[in-house]
């Protein structure tokens, strides 16, 4: 039988202030340099935040293919957890720019809000990120709360 150990590993990604992502247009800058090293692909991430809604940091918890990517709220909220997060967003990018969710998105945006209410880690936004001359409506992102999905 073999046993592993679990670690948490932090990384110092930035010094000074903690990031105030509260309106759902700052979250693409936020993770603009993790989208930019896997462009071509869907990754998603989650957004860690503290007591008053400031960002403790991020991580991605899947990369997919051009098109898709997996998510189950296990993988979102374990490192969650482990950041001892009040609160998270979660994002990911759409390599296409349009940011229209997807009913797959749809479908794991409800799952992740039903399983943020039994962990009482609040889910404050899903965003999606894209770019602003693919997006129909001009803004580059897509924010389920904005919509009224959250």
């Amino acid at each position: 039988m073999r046993i592993f150990e679990a670690k948490l590993v932090y990384n110092l990604v930035s010094d000074g202030q903690l990031a105030m992502l509260d309106q759902p247009g700052l979250v693409p800058t936020y993770l603009q340099s993790a989208i930019n090293q896997h462009p071509l692909q869907e990754g998603f991430y989650v957004i860690f935040l503290n007591r008053k809604n400031r960002a403790m940091g991020y991580t991605m918890v899947t990369l997919g293919t051009v098109g898709s990517t997996l998510v189950h709220p296990r993988e979102v909220f374990k490192p969650a957890i482990l950041a001892s997060a009040s609160a998270i967003i979660v994002a990911h990018n759409h390599p296409s720019g349009d940011p229209a969710p997807s009913a797959a998105d749809i479908r794991v945006t409800r799952t992740l809000r039903e399983a943020a209410r039994t962990l009482d880690i609040d889910l404050l936004d899903h965003v999606i990120v894209g770019q602003a001359d693919s997006d129909p409506v001009g803004l580059g992102h897509y924010s389920f709360r904005d919509a009224g999905v959250l």
